[in-house]
């Protein structure tokens, strides 16, 4: 690369030399790249994914409902290696046609009915369940404006922020400036948000909080991209005391550990098939 600036082409085509951490399995196109049935196991409910702030949010869900006494919402947990291309598989891209993780089986029901997408998938197991989301309109509405907000929020902080702070083989000040402000200005939405409650949807822990936390609250506790510091991330009062408070729940920690290869070996579960 170099400094002058960068004229798009009239049409584009796919350098596969660009480079960055993810660069081995980005690619143009959808559907397989090779033939692979995924495993099932003996529990209802079969997911495919992987420890990042997406596929926790459905372990750390799985595991509070299990708390709560839903024998129902016993799990096996796959592994889904997404650095080595597993989501690319014929049996994951059946489940998931986008090949991003977390995808869930129910095999409760007959037919067996595929979740895919993180949102969908929280939505789904506390509507089958009938927890973490309020039955009055009020609340369940306050609830989805918050899931929804994280769905659309978080592309963002990943995609944008994170790309190109952690992880472009490149610094360049204009995109570093452009989604720092904007991740930024979604911290103060939340901060502001939970100084006026405890939770992010009112006085109740939701799914709002299941999905927001593993991006939002770990990214405050300096869990994700290493970036507390630079985002002056003490600075969000509210915003720390929800993080510190939902990191400290049982079902939570649980949750974290499960799918997670990476950190202290005593904090790695690969794959659940049982209760731990």
């Amino acid at each position: 690369m170099t400094d002058s600036p960068y004229i798009p082409p009239k049409i584009w085509s796919n350098d596969a030399s660009s480079g960055g951490q993810f660069a081995n399995i980005n690619r143009p196109t959808a559907g397989p790249t090779h033939d692979k049935t995924l495993p099932v196991g003996k529990h209802p409910l079969q997911l495919y994914s992987l420890a990042t702030p997406n596929g926790v949010k459905v372990t750390i869900l799985l595991e509070e409902l299990l708390a709560l006494g839903h024998a129902g919402a016993e799990y096996d947990a796959w592994l889904i290696r997404i650095g080595e291309g597993d989501q690319f598989s014929s049996g994951f891209v059946e489940i998931n046609p986008n090949s991003k993780i977390p995808a869930l089986m129910d095999h409760s029901v007959q037919p067996p009915i595929r979740v895919f997408e993180s949102g969908a998938i929280l939505l789904y197991l506390a509507e089958k369940f009938g927890e973490l989301l309020p039955t009055d309109l009020a609340g369940r509405t306050e609830t989805l404006n918050w899931l929804f907000w994280q769905m659309g929020a978080a592309p963002y902080l990943g995609g944008g922020f994170g790309h190109f702070y952690a992880y472009a083989p490149e610094k360049f000040e204009y995109p570093i400036n452009r989604f720092t402000m904007e991740a930024k200005r979604q911290l103060d939405v939340l901060d502001r948000r939970l100084s006026e409650s405890p939770y992010l949807a009112g006085d109740s822990y939701s799914i709002a909080d299941i999905a927001v936390w593993p991006w939002y609250g770990e990214l405050v506790r300096n869990n994700v991209y290493s970036a507390a510091e630079f985002l002056s991330a003490s600075e969000y009062v509210h915003l720390q005391r929800w993080a510190q408070e939902i990191a400290k729940r049982p079902a939570v920690v649980r949750g974290q550990r499960v799918n997670r290869t990476w950190g202290d070996e005593a904090s790695q579960v690969a794959e659940r098939h049982q209760a731990f």
